[in-house]
């Protein structure tokens, strides 16, 4: 199957030359291929942060090849793969648990080894797979290469899982671990508007932020719109997961918090 796009998610940053080169390499075997980035702002070896950016994403990208890389492995025993979903997506990059969230949107019906080296580049280096193995492997793919013909089968239960961070609500309060962080400082949290109403809180409801030492007030809003300049407000964001934000402002950096951090959120009884 011919695909006419690959989408491209790393950690690569766009001060090096490693996103334009991976460009070029793709270009080069399938040069009528159109390259989509995805950001190359995940921060460095986040998996986490990049397999979830992918999931979000995904379901807004046309059907094609997938590439990702954020590969803190690289160079190690771990395999690279190519995942096909129930939609012919085709998802390439590193078996570490960075593809699995969005390839298993729509279930995985095959998982492959990248290991023909036919649809590598000559030389594989050490430290950039991205560049010598996915980039080649997903232009080929891109081109109609069967999936069979990449390498042999892996079963889907043997693929590395990452331990995806659950919220708890009990009665009163909700424990919350900070996901990710935007360019705006807005901090994205692993809840959805069904926690929070499971303890009352509504739209327009006063919160009690925890975090670490630190205590703040919040109001729980619909949009920014609701909220003052420069107040503390907890959303739905685009993606579905409640967020934090300062209505012109950035909160992580006012709170000084990162992905993997804890939050606790109480309603106000007032």
């Amino acid at each position: 199957m011919l695909h006419r796009f690959v989408t491209f998610l790393t950690d690569f940053g766009l001060q090096d030359d490693f996103v334009g080169t991976c460009h070029g390499v793709i270009k080069r075997i399938a040069p009528d291929v159109q390259v989509l980035d995805i950001t190359h702002g995940i921060p460095p070896h986040a998996v986490l942060q990049g397999a979830l950016v992918l999931a979000n994403t995904v379901p807004y990208m046309p059907v094609g090849v997938h590439l990702a890389v954020v590969d803190p492995g690289v160079g190690s025993s771990r395999r690279p793969l190519v995942l096909a979903d129930g939609e012919g997506r085709l998802f390439v990059g590193p078996d570490n648990g960075l593809l699995l969230p969005a390839a298993e949107r729509s279930g995985i019906v095959e998982a492959r080894e990248l290991a023909n080296p036919d649809y590598a580049l000559p030389t594989v280096s050490r430290t950039f797979h991205g560049r010598d193995l996915f980039a080649p492997a997903a232009a080929h793919l891109a081109l109609g290469v069967p999936v069979a013909e990449i390498g042999p089968p892996v079963a889907v239960d043997a693929l590395v899982r990452l331990d995806l961070p659950e919220p708890r609500v009990a009665p009163g309060r909700v424990d919350a671990t900070v996901l990710y962080v935007d360019r705006f400082g807005n901090i994205q949290l692993n809840l959805t508007r069904d926690d929070l109403e499971r303890v009352a809180i509504l739209p327009g409801r006063r919160v009690e932020l925890v975090l670490g030492p630190e205590r703040y007030y919040a109001v729980a809003a619909r949009t920014f719109a609701d909220a003052r300049p420069g107040d503390i407000i907890l959303y739905e964001d685009s993606y579905r997961n409640v967020a934090i934000a300062i209505n012109g402002g950035n909160a992580a950096t006012m709170f000084g918090v990162a992905a993997g951090e804890h939050v606790r959120i109480h309603p106000d009884p007032a």
